[in-house]
């Protein structure tokens, strides 16, 4: 099995040597890790691609490379570039340093990373490693991803469905944030609402006088409905959710079909 695998949170994450193992644990001693990874951080940038602009790559390694670009440009140079001759069975995503559920999956780059490998026709998954008090002061804190993610990928590709819509679907995996053997077990669950936005900012009047806007994430998960993303994860499973890129909201459409007229 060939594997191609990226980041938001840059090349030299932690969280991507954590997925590089994870990857060739998958792809097998005949397999294939290829690594095409932001150069820095870049967390928050959603579905962004370099539209307006080019972006350099560099190889650092064999099979891994750094493009100054979003999770999306690195999937895309990775499909289109790298790999084009030799397509990859399967795209990874992460394993980010804290969860991606509810409201955060809008702004994940994580997130974003995955979609267009499954706009691209490719199987995807984004992982997440949700980090807590549990989990923080550990050795490892990605020690429930490092240890159950391999089983979870391998029972997706045996038996989820993924292109049978127009928009192919791809998973979300969130990680709670306990050692390994605390994991409760494994939950589907929908992608979570909180109930109120998930960001904000805080005002902070620097020391040249300069007013400054710090963004600050606001959200708690134990305000998720029972069997969300959001909830379940805080509740110490491991959560899977399918998601696609179709924005489309059905009950509004059929809400407002008595709009649809000849001009």
């Amino acid at each position: 099995m060939r594997i191609l695998i990226t980041n938001d949170d840059g090349i030299t994450a932690p969280g991507l040597k954590v997925m590089e193992a994870i990857a060739h644990e998958i792809a097998g001693p005949e397999g294939e890790v290829w690594t095409v990874a932001p150069a820095s951080e870049q967390s928050g940038v959603s579905h962004c691609i370099s539209y307006i602009r080019p972006m350099r790559i560099e190889q650092l390694a064999e099979r891994r490379f750094a493009v100054e670009g979003s999770p999306a440009d690195c999937v895309l140079a990775g499909l289109h570039d790298v790999l084009k001759d030799t397509p990859p069975d399967l795209v990874l995503s992460g394993v980010n340093r804290g969860h991606n559920v509810a409201e955060d999956t809008l702004y994940s780059g994580t997130i974003g990373a995955a979609m267009e490998a499954a706009m691209n026709g490719h199987k995807a998954i984004a992982m997440s490693q949700y980090y807590g008090k549990y989990n923080h002061d550990l050795d490892d804190p990605f020690d429930a991803a490092r240890h159950h993610a391999a089983p979870l990928v391998r029972q997706l590709l045996n038996s989820a469905p993924w292109h049978d819509n127009a928009y192919a679907t791809f998973y979300n995996i969130n990680f709670p944030p306990i050692a390994a053997d605390k994991v409760k077990g494994v939950r589907t669950t929908r992608q979570g609402a909180r109930g109120s936005a998930a960001f904000s900012v805080e005002p902070q009047v620097a020391h040249n006088g300069r007013r400054y806007l710090w963004l600050s994430h606001k959200a708690d998960n134990q305000s998720a409905a029972t069997g969300s993303d959001a909830y379940e994860a805080a509740q110490g499973y491991a959560t899977i959710t399918a998601l696609h890129a179709d924005l489309t909201q059905e009950t509004a459409l059929k809400a407002i079909a008595n709009l649809d007229t000849d001009f």
